[in-house]
């Protein structure tokens, strides 16, 4: 019989799959191993496989990062960082995690954004940055404006437009919607406006997964007593903000396509269009801003 020895790397993350498990974690066993890969400045392959070394502080911040994660404290809050469009995006609890799905967002704009030989695009209520910096790296032709009603959002994005060296790209303003509050004047016009708005109807948060209900930003969230009230009011006001034969791209929340394609089409927009993400659910809707 092969006897097997079991490393302190292997014990480690068992018992912290145990414990995250218990704490009602979806997937405690990859989230152990990115904070020990984080506590060790290792890779996750080196983890998984326990060829790593464990001292005290590794150790120290290993149980760390567990214990808040047990508390059902995101992951990437923890660890700082998150993917998003191939780019490495620092996040705080100042802004909502980017998701994978918004990246439907970030790929109609693209499309669109490909047959102009310049543009100038707006991201509303840009977070970490995440849609604005996803297409100043892969439009270089275009001119990117992104606002944010928190200053600390503000922060976390700038910091990731130097990480990425496009600071000379991307004009940050501090607005709510489209009213500047930074005293730097109107946003001027764009041939594209995109958001991800905040669409959650206000009494739903509660019932959120305790990762975003207990820790994401709630401005990022409630969207009013129906979920709608950004789109209604980024709908109204993008006329005035809008070129000729621009466009307008919003993420959508799961059910609201017919309610958002109201709202677009009583505002004046026209060839309006939604785009489903990958598990095939309306995510992105599109519209011309006459």
């Amino acid at each position: 019989m092969v006897s097997i020895v079991i490393s302190p790397a292997r014990e480690l993350i068992e018992a912290a799959v145990l414990r995250l498990d218990r704490a009602g974690v979806d997937t405690p066993r990859l989230d152990a191993e990115v904070m020990l890969a984080e506590a060790t400045g290792r890779s996750r392959t080196d983890v998984m496989f326990g060829a790593i070394a464990i001292d005290a502080h590794a150790r120290s911040r290993f149980d760390a990062m567990i214990g808040r994660r047990a508390r059902r404290e995101p992951l990437a809050y923890i660890i700082g960082r998150k993917e998003f469009y191939s780019i490495e995006f620092q996040v705080t609890p100042a802004v909502l995690i980017p998701r994978p799905e918004t990246e439907v967002v970030v790929a109609a704009a693209l499309e669109f954004l490909a047959e102009r030989s310049r543009a100038r695009v707006l991201d509303l209520g840009t977070g970490a940055g995440a849609i604005a910096l996803a297409i100043a790296a892969n439009a270089t032709h275009v001119e990117l404006v992104a606002s944010d009603v928190s200053i600390a959002g503000l922060e976390v994005a700038a910091c990731n437009t130097d990480r990425q060296g496009l600071r000379d790209r991307v004009e940050f303003h501090h607005a709510d919607c489209f009213d500047p509050l930074d005293g730097a004047g109107p946003l001027g016009r764009f041939d594209l406006i995109v958001s991800n708005p905040p669409y959650v109807r206000d009494d739903a948060i509660a019932g959120l997964q305790p990762e975003i209900a207990r820790w994401e930003p709630r401005a990022a969230l409630a969207g009013g007593p129906d979920g709608l009230g950004l789109y209604r009011r980024i709908a109204r006001d993008s006329y005035a903000h809008s070129e000729a034969d621009g466009r307008v791209i919003f993420e959508l929340g799961d059910r609201q396509a017919e309610a958002v394609t109201r709202i677009l089409r009583d505002s004046g927009c026209t060839g309006i269009t939604t785009i489903p993400d990958l598990a095939g659910t309306p995510r992105v809707i599109s519209a011309r801003r006459p």
